[in-house]
């Protein structure tokens, strides 16, 4: 059964930079695209970025443009998003997925990010 663990999320100041890791087990991760998505307190599910299986094809949502840097190590199972130049809109709890652009509910936990001085 395929499993995703996410870790690195903490409290951290506007401006500031956090790496975030998705922990993948029990499925080819290798072979599979992953995704980011994040849910703010009260609001819907929202898409981050997404990557193809051999990391060639990273995009990101318009939101994050410029700021957030998906990549992954197929070595090491884990997938990683680079959180650079945070802002307090940024405040969500950060999931991983499998497949390209997906949106659908999270059954891992998360880890939450908080952007607050």
């Amino acid at each position: 059964e395929a499993q995703l663990v996410e870790f690195g999320g903490d409290l951290v100041q506007p401006g500031g930079s956090l790496t975030l890791s998705c922990e993948a087990s029990g499925f080819p991760f290798s072979e599979k695209s992953m995704t980011w998505v994040r849910q703010a307190a009260g609001k819907s599910l929202e898409w981050v970025a997404s990557i193809n299986a051999v990391g060639f094809i990273p995009i990101v949502a318009d939101s994050v443009k410029g700021r957030f840097d998906i990549y992954r190590d197929n070595a090491k199972n884990t997938l990683y998003l680079r959180l650079n130049e945070v802002k307090t809109e940024d405040t969500a709890k950060y999931y991983c997925l499998i497949g390209f652009r997906t949106l659908e509910e999270p059954r891992s936990e998360g880890t939450q990010v908080t952007v607050s001085s």
